[in-house]
């Protein structure tokens, strides 16, 4: 095997293969981390939030972070509810907060495709995205 070059973005904590009804366990032996091949793999890291680099963005470099200390264990977690605990800054209370708080003055902006564009509710289930549309 040789000279094939695979370039993979992203990371693996978010980008684990899908199992249906499988275990974290399950997930974790069917990922690129768990091949044969991975010994091979020339990993190369990115050191620079590249949106925050270009964009002078601190709301997604304090966000990025953010990500990042969960991923790595330093937000405390609730193994009760599974629940990482946020700052209560980032608390909103309700829907309609939220897509107030989201898409501000929606109806004068629904047909700015840049301004929707910088905009994103994200849900782990289609359940939540149903009830929020």
């Amino acid at each position: 095997m040789g000279g094939v070059t695979v370039v993979l973005a992203g990371d693996f904590r978010q980008t684990l293969p899908v199992i249906p009804k499988g275990t974290k366990v399950d997930e974790l032996k069917a990922s690129l981390k768990a091949s044969p091949l991975w010994k091979h793999v020339r990993k190369l890291h990115l050191t620079t939030n590249m949106r925050v680099h270009l964009f002078g963005d601190q709301t997604a470099g304090q966000f990025a972070k953010h990500l990042l200390n969960i991923g790595n264990g330093c937000i405390p977690f609730s193994q009760d509810l599974q629940l990482h605990q946020l700052p209560c800054s980032q608390i909103i209370q309700t829907e309609n907060d939220l897509k107030a708080n989201v898409f501000p003055d929606l109806s004068a902006n629904s047909h700015n495709t840049a301004w929707l564009c910088e905009r994103a509710i994200l849900a782990p289930r289609n359940e939540a995205v149903d009830k929020i549309n």
